[in-house]
C-alpha cells in the first residue's frame, strides 16, 4: 500500500484515478482547489478511511509525506483555461515546481499529466514522442500549451539536476463519466446538446480530426506508467489511435440518441484549433504493454447514460 497524492483529484480524470487506486488498497490524498473539480465526483469516496480531501491551490507549497504524486491539477478545456490564462500558466509552472520540490524532499515518484497540446497544430501525423511540436507561443491557447511544455522542461531538469524519479505522459482527447457538462469539450458539448435537443455546434467544417480514448483506458495507462522502473521517464503518448472527424463524432452521437431533435450547425473555427490529432502509441505498447480497449461507440453509450442522469 502506497500513500498517493493526486493533485486535481476532484476533477474528471483525478476522481476516476482516485477511485481506481483506492480499490487497489492505496491511501489517497486528494488535493483540489475546485476551480474546475467538483465535489460530486468524489462524494462516494469520502466515507473511505483511506481517502482524504485537502482543499489547496498547488501554486502554493504543500507540506505532506507521500510515496507517489500524480500531478493532474490544471484546467484542461479551452473555456476554463482561457478564462484566467495567467493563472493557467501559474498552475502548470509554479504548480510543477512545488510538486517537484515535494517529490525531491520526500523522495516520491512523480507523474506529470502532460497533453497532446504540446504538439500544437502538428506537421507530423500521427504524432510521436520525438516530434517537438508546432505551437503558437503568443496565441489564446498558449497559456495551456506552453504551460504544459514548460512543466515537461521542469520535470526533466529536476531529473537531471536532482535525480528525481519522474514519469511524463501526454494525454490525448479523453472522455467519459465525471466530465463537466459545460466545459466546452467536444464530446460533452455534443452529448449535452443532443440530450437537450439543442443544435449541435461544429466549429469549422467538421473535417478536423481527433482521437478519443475512454477514461478507463487512460487510467490503466497512467498507473502502468507510474509503476515502471526509474529509467523509464517518458514522455509517452496515451491515447486512442482510432481517428475520427468531428462531423463523424456528431453523427455518431445523434445515432446513439435516436430521440434527439438536434440538428448540426456550423460556426467559425477558433484561433489555433488543431486540424489533426492522432497519437503514435508504439512506445506505450512496447514499454507498458498498453493500448486502449474500449471502442468509441461503447464508451459514448456509457458517457451518454452518465449525462442523462446529470441532465
Amino acid at each position: 500500500m502506497a500513500k498517493i497524492l493526486i493533485t486535481g483529484g476532484a476533477g474528471f480524470i483525478g476522481s476516476r484515478l482516485s477511485k481506481k487506486l483506492l480499490n487497489e488498497g492505496h491511501e489517497i490524498l486528494c488535493v483540489d482547489n475546485f476551480y474546475t473539480g467538483q465535489k460530486k465526483n468524489i462524494i462516494e469516496l469520502m466515507d473511505d478511511k483511506k481517502f482524504e480531501l485537502i482543499r489547496h491551490d498547488i501554486t502554493f507549497p504543500l507540506y505532506i509525506e507521500v510515496d507517489q504524486i500524480y500531478n493532474l491539477a490544471c484546467p484542461a478545456s479551452p473555456i476554463h483555461y482561457q478564462f484566467d490564462p495567467v493563472q493557467t500558466t501559474k498552475v502548470s509552472v509554479h504548480g510543477a515546481i512545488n510538486m517537484l520540490g515535494l517529490a525531491k524532499r520526500t523522495k516520491a515518484k512523480i507523474l506529470q499529466a502532460s497533453t497532446s497540446e504540446v504538439y500544437g497544430d502538428p506537421e507530423q501525423h500521427p504524432q510521436s514522442e520525438s516530434y517537438w511540436g508546432r505551437v503558437n507561443p503568443i496565441g489564446p491557447r498558449s497559456c495551456y500549451d506552453e504551460g504544459k511544455r514548460c512543466a515537461e522542461t521542469l520535470f526533466f531538469d529536476y531529473r537531471r539536476q536532482h535525480n528525481l524519479d519522474i514519469k511524463v505522459v501526454r494525454i490525448f482527447n479523453t472522455y467519459g463519466p465525471n466530465m463537466c457538462k459545460d466545459d466546452g469539450r467536444v464530446v460533452s458539448n455534443f452529448i449535452v446538446q443532443a440530450l437537450r435537443g439543442e443544435d449541435i455546434t461544429i466549429y469549422g467544417d467538421g473535417s478536423q480530426t481527433r482521437s478519443f480514448q475512454y477514461i478507463d483506458d487512460l487510467i490503466n495507462g497512467m498507473i502502468k506508467m507510474m509503476n515502471t522502473k526509474k529509467d523509464l521517464t517518458g514522455p509517452i503518448n496515451l491515447g486512442n489511435p482510432d481517428e475520427f472527424t468531428i462531423k463523424v463524432l456528431a453523427e455518431t452521437i445523434l445515432k446513439l440518441i435516436p430521440d434527439s431533435k438536434s440538428s448540426i450547425v456550423y460556426k467559425k473555427l477558433p484561433i489555433d484549433d488543431p486540424q489533426k490529432r492522432k497519437p503514435d502509441i508504439s512506445l506505450a505498447k512496447e514499454k507498458l504493454g498498453w493500448q486502449p480497449k474500449i471502442k468509441l461507440e461503447d464508451g459514448l453509450i456509457r458517457t451518454i447514460n452518465y449525462f442523462r442522469e446529470q441532465i
